[in-house]
């Protein structure tokens, strides 16, 4: 029993009454229709979730929680930075104003191939080696940017810190929502509170960095000076000596980075999914993991060996909420073309009927629609912000600063959306549709606007209901699929966002003359009517959404 597989600890016979009766409260307890109409596995996850809810939020959880918040302030923290670093960079380098998307073309391309290999992985070869690999990719080539000097090295090396970001929120909601009580789900979106956080040290760090350090005079004054490779030799150009601040920023988000994944690998030791472990047919190593887990939270664990093995069997079983095959330890027995013919059936469960179909396919779409959107603002409303602010003569010092007061009410934003979660006739479903609209109609009234107070107040706007909005999709999404498939749904749905996180720069850059947003008339309209009519998108699939997809345990 559990009190056998405590170790010395369980010596002491107050720890052992102890055991007992969590015991009590976590196998002991389960109402028998719980268990009705459920596989050998979803048997197995209901003692899991019983366990976990009886930890409540301990130590572990906390831990958890943090380190997969590291991780959602990273995806911005680096997304914002691009877009920070494009003025500068195109000032010092000398590509084309027409190119400039090419940035977050290769951001996005990584990100999106970081979505689906990584999304992939962390339901094949676990959560435990995905969740501290992106960092270590991401630190690496993150440190590599600032000593980029050519544009072409720079897109290469974007890429790849893309590919180590993009796993990052699939796999972060995923472990979160498998180590967190049932209770506490809008935690799950207050995990985006690290977002906007990410982009203030981002915001932060520049306004330190890149007025100070960039050439003079700069890319949002009069008469900036051009890039060394656009002149001949001896006139006055844009050094990189004189041009530093965009690779002090690069180098310092390099070694936070780098910090983040320290923590996860060397400080904390995270242990692998109980749930992933009981589909995989390890059972032992379940049981271990939630005994460390009881061991961190300063409690003994309510679930054994034997409580598994009393389980009926998969032949008793009736029906299935999630109708997986092959889950458990038959597979560990299966020949190869067995092993193929289930991983396929696992997919399959994204189709499974009429339900699942729609719902996967919406989510699909509320992500590409989502993506399009924020990917086209932090690429952007940068650039748009300090041309707006230049064409009234606030300094570049004015705008850095400025992007710290409009990115710090996010968090509250995603603590609005947090809160949402347990609104009744609201919930997570109107918040996305509401939330998803203010977004979209504050571009589109930035776009018609220029003076100080409502270039930053339109912007908070933005940026307020972009949190919101992302807090709950993104603490949404893996609720509703099971643990099997979890990691991969939340990857394929960032995977298309991902995508057209790609398309979307690409398709605004056509827009852009030769010389640059701030030679172009109407290209900054252009551009902000293409970000925020499709963000309004949103709106349509966000509420077509069933609203009875969340409430039961998840799997």
């Amino acid at each position: 029993m559990a009190s056998a597989n405590m170790g010395k600890d369980t010596e002491d016979p107050v720890l052992k009454s102890n055991d007992e009766a969590v015991r009590t409260n976590s196998a002991g307890d389960i109402i028998p229709e719980e268990m009705e109409g459920l596989t050998l596995y979803e048997k197995k996850c209901v003692l899991i979730n019983h366990e976990i809810d009886n930890n409540g939020m301990g130590r572990y959880q906390w831990y958890i929680w943090g380190l997969c918040g590291f991780g959602y302030m990273l995806d911005l923290l680096w997304a914002q930075a691009f877009g920070l670093v494009l003025s500068p960079l195109e000032q010092e380098l000398g590509f084309p104003g027409n190119k400039s998307g090419n940035i977050s073309v290769a951001f996005s391309s990584g990100l999106t191939a970081g979505a689906f290999v990584w999304g992939v992985l962390v339901d094949i070869v676990g959560r435990r080696w995905a969740f501290n690999l992106t960092c270590l990719i991401s630190a690496a080539f993150g440190l590599g940017l600032g000593g980029c000097n050519s544009y072409n090295a720079f897109l290469v090396v974007t890429a790849f810190v893309g590919f180590g970001i993009g796993g990052n929120i699939p796999i972060d909601t995923t472990i979160c929502l498998e180590f967190i009580p049932q209770n506490r789900r809008f935690l799950l979106a207050l995990l985006s509170i690290f977002q906007p956080i990410g982009v203030v040290i981002t915001c932060a760090i520049a306004y330190g960095f890149i007025p100070k350090f960039s050439c003079s005079p700069n890319f949002s004054e009069a008469n900036p000076l051009p890039a060394c490779s656009t002149v001949s030799a001896g006139t006055a150009c844009c050094t990189r000596a004189s041009n530093m601040g965009w690779r002090y920023l690069m180098f310092t988000l390099g070694a936070v980075t780098l910090g983040v994944f320290i923590l996860r690998f060397v400080v904390f030791n995270f242990q692998e999914s109980p749930k992933f472990l009981v589909y995989r047919g390890h059972d032992d190593k379940a049981i271990a993991v939630l005994q460390h887990i009881a061991k961190v939270n300063k409690r003994a664990c309510g679930v054994s060996k034997e409580d598994f093995e009393a389980l009926t069997t998969d032949e008793h079983s009736l029906t299935s909420a999630t109708q997986l095959l092959g889950a458990g330890r038959a597979q560990t027995q299966a020949s190869m073309k067995e092993k193929i013919s289930i991983e396929f059936a696992r997919y399959g469960l994204l189709f499974k009927g009429w339900q699942m179909s729609r719902l996967t396919i919406l989510i699909w779409l509320t992500y590409i629609c989502d993506f399009w959107g924020f990917t086209l603002a932090g690429t952007y409303l940068p650039t748009v912000l300090a041309i707006k602010n230049g064409a009234i003569s606030l300094s570049l010092k004015f705008t850095y600063r400025s992007y710290i007061a409009i990115y710090a009410p996010g968090m509250v934003g995603v603590v609005l959306g947090a809160l949402m979660y347990g609104v009744p006739q609201v919930g997570r479903k109107w918040t996305m549709v509401i939330s998803s609209g203010l977004m979209g109609a504050s571009i589109f009234i930035f776009s018609a606007v220029n003076d100080e107070a409502s270039n930053i107040g339109l912007n908070v706007m933005e940026y307020f209901f972009q949190s919101m909005f992302n807090a709950v999709l993104y603490g949404w999404t893996p609720e509703v699929f099971p643990a099997p498939i979890r990691g991969t749904a939340c990857g394929v749905a960032s995977f298309w966002g991902r995508l057209f996180g790609i398309i979307a720069p690409l398709t605004a850059q056509s827009l852009v003359p030769h010389e640059g947003l701030g030679g172009g008339g109407s290209a900054i309209n252009h551009i902000l009517y293409l970000a925020g009519g499709i963000t309004l998108g949103c709106v349509l699939t966000t509420s077509l959404l069933p609203n009875k997809a969340l409430g039961r345990q998840s799997m």
